[in-house]
């Protein structure tokens, strides 16, 4: 099995080396909903990764997220909120659309 090697920076986001850890697949598309869950706490944010439970986010789902998804579809307060996006869905997004697109 692969390990991340992440570092928590001040602004909330994590360095991620490696996109594989506890048995995810590398890809976020093929996340089920408990490694979008599993991320979201491996990431801090364990009180906010309830409400991707609630909400039954996947991979899949996650890569469709807009900003608007994220600040008022899962209930969440305003700063994680924009962490979560900003530091998280939305580099994932690109980074799933860079592996991609070759």
């Amino acid at each position: 099995m692969l390990t991340v090697d992440m570092e928590n920076k001040e602004n909330g986001s994590l360095d991620v080396k490696n996109s594989v850890e506890n048995g995810r697949p590398p890809d976020p598309a093929d996340w089920a909903v408990i490694d979008v869950v599993n991320y979201f706490r491996t990431a801090g944010f364990e009180e906010q990764a309830n409400a991707f439970q609630e909400q039954e986010i996947d991979g899949k789902s996650l890569l469709l997220m807009t900003r608007n998804d994220v600040l008022t579809g899962l209930s969440l307060k305003l700063g994680p909120a924009l962490k979560i996006y900003e530091y998280h869905v939305k580099p994932l997004q690109t980074q799933h659309l860079k592996n991609n697109s070759l």
